[in-house]
Formats: C-alpha cells, structure tokens, sequence
C-alpha cells in the first residue's frame, strides 16, 4: 500500500532524564534548609523510586521537588504512580512511586476505539505494547494526534516513527 501514512503511538520517558531529575532532587534537598536534617533517601529500582524521610511533610515537600524537576526536565508527571505511604524504622515514613510505562492491552483496545469513532476510515493496528495508525493523508494523522493530546489520558502518550 504505497502512499499511506503511518505513526506509532507509545507510552515511554528517557531514563537518564529520570536519573538527571533524581540527582537534581537529591541535591536540593541537601540543601533546603526545611529538608536538610530529614535524613531523606531517595533510592531507584527499575520500575519504581522509594523515598525514605522523617514525616509526612518532608515526604510532601521531596515529591514536590522530584515532579517539579521532571517537568523541568520534559518528563511527564504521569509517569510517577505513587503507592500508599508506610511507616518505616525509627518512626520514619516510606512512600514507593511505581513508574509507568508501556500501554497495556486494555489500553490500546481503548485508545483504537477512540480513533475509530472520530475517524473510522483509520486503521489501527495493536502491536504489543505499541498501537500503529495508518491513514491515507497526512492531516488525518496530525487531526489524531491533536485529538489524543486533548484527552486526559492516565498515562503519558508519545508519537513516534512517523511515516508520510
């Protein structure tokens, strides 16, 4: 089928951008004057950032700076799934933020709905954790792109390989 056009939609963030933003956090909160006796941990696993601290609201004022680093840094905040916070040893409070990325299956079903009730000549094509749209033109792509960036969509939604 020559002549159609064709892009990728996926739900991905630059790692190193999160480890930058991490470091940046660290940093700060060494030298935040409010911060910097909380004895404040920040570890990264692969799929999740635990954060250690002293009370409820140095665990506040951490997660403040991390997010307000990632969007400095061009990183959706979307991608931080915070899990319920737990006390840790010593009277210190524990919060696990999980890291989302990846489209699930009943995601990408939804998403194709989407596209298909406001363009039903657009074919979408689920390939594992990545949904193809394919379409004739040009403008019928970048229409789908502006329409998926107004949904408030729960997690963050990247084009790429864009084909025309």
């Amino acid at each position: 089928m020559a002549g159609d056009c064709s892009f990728d939609i996926v739900s991905q963030f630059d790692e190193q951008e999160l480890v930058n933003a991490l470091d940046q956090t660290r940093r700060d909160v060494q030298t935040r004057y409010d911060l910097k006796d909380t004895k404040t941990e920040i570890e990264q696993a692969k799929d999740s950032i635990t954060i250690t601290t002293d009370s409820d609201l140095s665990l506040k004022g951490v997660r403040d700076i991390l997010e307000s680093k990632a969007i400095r840094r061009k990183l959706s905040i979307k991608i931080f799934k915070p899990e319920k916070q737990e006390p840790a040893a010593g009277s210190r409070v524990r919060q696990v933020i999980k890291l989302q990325q990846g489209i699930t299956q009943e995601q990408a079903k939804e998403l194709s709905k989407i596209i298909r009730d406001a363009y039903p000549k657009i074919r979408t094509q689920i390939q594992g954790e990545t949904v193809r749209v394919t379409a004739k033109s040009r403008d019928d792509l970048q229409s789908i792109i502006a329409l998926l960036r107004q949904q408030d969509y729960p997690i963050p939604l990247d084009f790429i390989n864009y084909r025309g």
